[in-house]
């Protein structure tokens, strides 16, 4: 084709040609001057372009560019396999922190990249300025309302990721943003730390009661806790074991709700506030304290700090305090990692202890990604946080998408279950069976050549011995004249292969004609199916093929081609048994 373009393209030889040879192309099929005969002109037709063209130029610039179109639309289908990846690749990821406004952290993510190819758009506010709407299909979109350099900003946007570092919940303040974490975790937004942890720590007691599971497993000495009781209200606080004693009212966070009871007087006095506040309370022993002790962990990093108040109060939070970096030890790390594995895990999390003046440690508190940052390496730690989400949302990234969609197992799935199922079903029609009991089986040599059906050889493997007489076919079974026998090769529809079935192998074959029944009739029948019968083996692979080709392509037949059919196989039997 490419000799023959180059060739009519060329003006030297389209001038050379004689005169009136293009004009032969454009004449029609009934002109009496060609001297071809009728047979060859028929013979060539196909060949001669129809349409009238000026030079051989346009004739073959026509079939080139038709030839261009087809091969694009042959490659079309795989074209669009690999386009989509560009746009997924452009879009951006957007990153929801929550924090207040003090601390800037779009500079911690600037120049980072999901997976090293998508761009992080940072999208900062507290919670007081989120609004959310959560959507089975459409995911989570959240509505904000900031003040940004004394103007207001209104955006809305569906975020791929949120950082926490906020308390979703502080009933010293007022502050309940609890359901804007039950939305996100609705619109099944990925965080740090988990929604679902974030969620449990909006109750103390409740994460409380994790560390006593923890004091539970790893003992006194490895994991010291401090004694505390739990009361759910005022009525239950009519006393304690020891004095003095720390009373915490509620979930409150930075020292507020807790008090110091020093007699069973003043335990009266708060006992009735808590009935004022109504909310529960816990007690734990006072610890005089040298100091205090901070282990905090981000990812893999990890970091102990010693507090030491200067002020003289006996909350060390509270006042003057001096705050240094102490050495990692394993005792710290194994806290640390013990605690973060509570609610799923907790990448980010920090374990406060009392060390008292009689050299004893006593865990008192943890606190998840909202805990505050000390310490001379606050730069240092909120890049590590950064770093840590990247991470994550890389991880996201190649989760969602190497992981299919919802609908794509589905399909896999019920593709993997039809196409093998029809195999065994199409099969268990010209599979042969076993003789009933008490008789010999049937030797596999003496089955006829399956050559006549090729189509039921490819559907399932004739060259296996049955199992069970359940799971062969009931054609061989039945005796060639029993009208079961052609009613069950007559079915025309894929789905009845099992319907046969309900013929069980140890029900009495009815005996031949012109023979009375008795003991020689399961030996007859063996014998009459071990003679092969390639008239009637051939019908029955042909009617069998045939019933099922018809099937597949109209569905189930009416009842009289049924009986039709019935007839005609009846005939074809009797016309076989008699013709021996």
């Amino acid at each position: 084709m490419n000799f023959l373009r180059r060739r009519f393209s060329d003006s030297s030889f389209v001038a050379n040609l004689p005169n009136g040879y293009m004009m032969d192309f454009q004449r029609p099929d009934n002109s009496t001057s060609n001297p071809v005969s009728p047979a060859t002109e028929r013979r060539q037709q196909p060949l001669q372009p129809t349409p009238p063209l000026s030079s051989g130029t346009s004739i073959f610039s026509s079939i080139s560019s038709a030839m261009k179109q087809t091969t694009q639309a042959a490659a079309g289908p795989n074209e669009p396999t690999a386009s989509p990846t560009p746009v997924v690749q452009q879009k951006p990821q957007i990153l929801l922190v929550i924090d207040d406004a003090h601390t800037d952290w779009a500079k911690y993510f600037q120049g980072k990249k999901a997976n090293g190819e998508l761009e992080i758009r940072v999208e900062q506010a507290e919670f007081s300025e989120l609004n959310l709407a959560a959507y089975v299909s459409a995911g989570c979109m959240v509505d904000m309302q900031v003040i940004r350099n004394g103007s207001k900003v209104v955006r809305s946007f569906k975020p791929d990721f949120v950082l926490v570092r906020q308390h979703a919940y502080n009933m010293a303040l007022g502050e309940d943003f609890r359901s804007l974490i039950i939305g996100l975790q609705y619109g099944g937004v990925h965080s740090v730390n988990s929604f679902f942890s974030v969620y449990n720590f909006c109750s103390k007691p409740w994460v409380f009661s994790q560390l006593i599971k923890i004091f539970n497993s790893l003992g006194p000495e490895k994991f010291p806790l401090v004694e505390q009781s739990f009361f759910p209200s005022h009525k239950q606080m009519l006393t304690t074991p020891t004095f003095p004693v720390v009373v915490k009212l509620g979930h409150a966070h930075a020292g507020m709700g807790k008090v110091k009871v020093e007699n069973q007087h003043d335990f009266q006095d708060i006992a009735s506030v808590v009935a004022m506040a109504k909310t529960y309370v816990t007690t734990e022993t006072f610890i005089d304290s040298k100091y205090d002790i901070r282990i905090q962990k981000i990812g893999n990093n990890y970091k102990a700090y010693m507090r030491t108040s200067i002020s003289g109060n006996w909350k060390a939070n509270t006042g003057s305090a001096m705050l240094e970096q102490i050495a990692m030890t394993e005792r710290y790390r194994l806290w640390a990692d013990s605690v973060a594995e509570m609610f799923g895990g907790l990448d980010i999390c920090a374990v406060k202890a009392v060390h008292s003046k009689d050299g004893k440690d006593y865990i008192i508190e943890v606190m998840d990604s909202s805990m505050p940052l000390i310490g001379e390496h606050v730069e240092e730690d909120r890049q590590l946080i950064a770093d840590l989400v990247v991470s994550k949302m890389t991880q996201m990234v190649l989760t969602v998408g190497s992981s299919p969609s919802p609908l794509r197992p589905w399909q896999m799935s019920v593709k993997s279950q039809m196409q093998p199922q029809p195999g065994p079903q199409l099969g268990q029609l010209s599979q042969p069976r076993p003789p009933p009991q008490g008789g010999p089986r049937q030797p596999q040599g003496s089955q006829p050549p399956r050559t006549v059906a090729p189509p039921q050889q490819r559907l399932s493997p004739q060259g296996q011995q049955p199992l069970s007489p359940q799971s062969t076919s009931p054609q061989q079974q039945r005796s060639p004249g029993s009208p079961q026998q052609t009613r069950s090769s007559a079915g025309s529809s894929p789905s009845q292969p099992s319907k046969p079935g309900v013929f069980p192998p140890q029900q009495p074959r009815p005996p031949a004609q012109g023979r009375a029944p008795g003991p020689q009739g399961s030996v007859e029948l063996p014998k009459q199916q071990a003679a092969p019968h390639p008239h009637l083996n051939k019908s029955q692979s042909l009617t069998n093929t045939f019933s099922l080709s018809e099937s597949s392509q109209r569905g189930n037949p009416n009842e009289d081609e049924a009986k039709a059919e019935t007839i005609r196989n009846l005939r074809k039997s009797f016309a076989s048994l008699f013709s021996d």
